[in-house]
Formats: structure tokens, sequence, C-alpha cells
């Protein structure tokens, strides 16, 4: 086979963006010993890369996911989702407002009455831990 063009690929990659990034990417795949899939015929690796995406010898798509693979730096594993726990509410009416929507009200403490309550604490007593 001579020389691949781009045009021998776009057919298969109708992007000519993505066509560089793929075939530079798998280019660097057989940089670090992929094995070929395609005779070497002394051609340099980009070469390579675009006579394999040329004769069909690698799923565009594939190599798509590949590339996108290697450049995230933060892999999500699909994990079971975890069961939801039920409120520990007792009476489930009494959380609900007039209206039935189930608002739930937090009690405010302001700065004032928080600096009061750590005011009235006891600190703990003094123990002798040493042994003596």
């Amino acid at each position: 086979m001579a020389r691949v063009t781009v045009e021998d690929c776009i057919d298969k990659v109708e992007n000519r963006f993505d066509l560089v990034l793929m075939a530079s990417h798998r280019a660097r795949l057989i940089s670090s010993g992929v094995p070929l899939l395609v005779e070497r015929d002394k051609d340099k690796n980009p070469v390579v890369s675009l006579r394999e995406i040329a004769e069909a010898r690698l799923s565009p798509d594939d190599l798509r996911e590949d590339l996108i693979h290697s450049l995230q730096k933060h892999v999500e594993v699909d994990e079971p989702e975890a069961e939801t726990v039920p409120a520990l509410s007792s009476a489930p009416e009494a959380a609900q407002s007039a209206d039935g929507a189930g608002d739930v009200q937090f009690d405010r403490m302001t700065e004032e009455d928080l600096l009061r309550g750590l005011e009235g604490l006891v600190p703990p007593a003094e123990t002798d831990d040493d042994g003596e």
C-alpha cells in the first residue's frame, strides 16, 4: 500500500480534527508497545496508525472511547446506589405544615444564646492520669 493520506481515512472518520487526535493517540499506543494491526513496511508510527484506520482494522468509536478514557483524570466507577433510609421521625404528620408540603423546621440560635450556653458549661473535673 502506498503512503496513507487523510483522504484514505476521511470516510472512516469524518472530522479531520478527530482523525488527527485518534491517529496520534494510536501512534502513542504503538510507541508504548501495543501490537500492530498492519505490516509496518518501514513506516513510522503515525503512518501505521493512519493505515490501521484506513483499512478499518480499528473501530473509530472504540478508538475515540480509548482516547477519552486516557485523557480523564478521574474515572467514575458505576457503583450500586445506596438505598435511601427513611426518616427517623416517629410522627410523619407532625413534620407537615398546614398546606401538607412537609416543611422541616430548624431551631435558630443567636450568637448571644450560644455564648450564654457555653458560659453555663462546667469544665470537666481534673483527674490524676499519670499514675502517681
